[in-house]
């Protein structure tokens, strides 16, 4: 498989597959594609389909597969920012938020990443459920906004605003905190939890998250009487 990634803030994936080479996503990422391009909509059992929907995404998976010859397909972002080819195998697989994966090759396996502290995460909002991708392959993945990047020490903590962590390596504790404070919390306007990052390992945070982008249009939008 060839990719090429074009686009400034609005960026589309663009590959160019092999007759019977594959590629998967879960939500309706296929912008174009060449006409002996084959897809196939499955759940891919249960246990499998549940934690998508537990995590956000689709309980069915689309695959795209070349048949008879060269395909070529692309995905595009859904928000403007960047898309990232990350290379996953079996010793090095990425914990990244949920609305972040994009499509990837057919080698490479997704499910839910629960973060440790499971009864205080679970009211955390959108920093408490990440998915994780495993196995072998190329896999993309959607930042929104703009990426910056962090390598942790052993130990050395950062702390994270909900839906502004991308993307990390396994090695790295991520956990939900409660913000401190009854005035912090009512009147700071940062909401009531974040997320705890605690290396070693690298993380990509994004700069502006579709929930913060949406949130910050709903509170100019006028409100009906």
């Amino acid at each position: 498989m060839r990719y090429t990634i074009q686009g400034d803030s609005t960026p589309v994936v663009i590959c160019e597959l092999n007759a019977g080479e594959a590629m998967i996503t879960e939500r309706g990422s296929m912008v174009w594609m060449s006409p002996n391009m084959e897809m196939q909509t499955s759940a891919g059992g249960f246990g499998k389909a549940f934690g998508r929907m537990f995590s956000g995404e689709s309980i069915f998976q689309n695959t795209y597969t070349a048949r008879g010859g060269q395909g070529l397909i692309a995905f595009a972002s859904s928000f403007p920012g960047s898309i990232r080819a990350i290379e996953i195998t079996p010793d090095k697989p990425v914990i990244c938020q949920k609305s972040a994966f994009l499509a990837a090759e057919q080698g490479v396996e997704l499910s839910t990443f629960f973060q440790r502290k499971g009864m205080v995460g679970f009211f955390g909002g959108e920093g408490f459920i990440l998915q994780k991708l495993s196995g072998r392959g190329l896999a993309f993945i959607e930042i929104d906004g703009h990426a910056v990047e962090y390598d942790l020490k052993p130990g050395q903590q950062l702390i994270v605003d909900t839906g502004n962590l991308a993307m990390a390596e396994p090695t790295c504790s991520i956990d939900v905190q409660t913000v401190k404070g009854a005035k912090n919390i009512f009147f700071g306007g940062e909401g009531l939890f974040n997320t705890v990052v605690t290396g070693p390992g690298r993380i990509t945070l994004q700069t502006m998250p579709l929930s913060a982008f949406v949130g910050t249009i709903a509170a100019a939008l006028p409100s009906k009487d």
